[in-house]
């Protein structure tokens, strides 16, 4: 059904990841840390969320080091801004 909510994020969990990237500009990103503390979320209840965002190509993650420490960022990816908007605008539809 094409006005469906996208199953993606509709779930709790990853709808409360994709709004909080949503404000970045394009292209910016957040440490994991830090986006697990904007979520009071677990590591590994955020990371299972974010593998299946980063399944559907709605969310970029990469992981680097700052000296000798690895560091993981998390993106919103064109494609997840898109879906974003689209899932929005459902939703106002549904409750206008």
């Amino acid at each position: 059904m094409a006005d469906e909510l996208d199953p993606v994020i509709h779930a709790q969990a990853r709808l409360r990841v994709v709004a909080t990237l949503a404000p970045f500009a394009p292209g910016d990103s957040i440490s994991f840390p830090r986006l697990q503390k904007l979520l009071d979320m677990t590591a590994g209840n955020l990371s299972t969320h974010l593998r299946k965002l980063e399944e559907a190509d709605y969310v970029a993650v990469t992981k680097t080091h700052e000296g000798r420490v690895p560091a993981t960022y998390v993106a919103l990816t064109p494609t997840g801004r898109r879906a974003f908007e689209a899932y929005t605008e459902q939703l106002r539809a549904l409750l206008g």
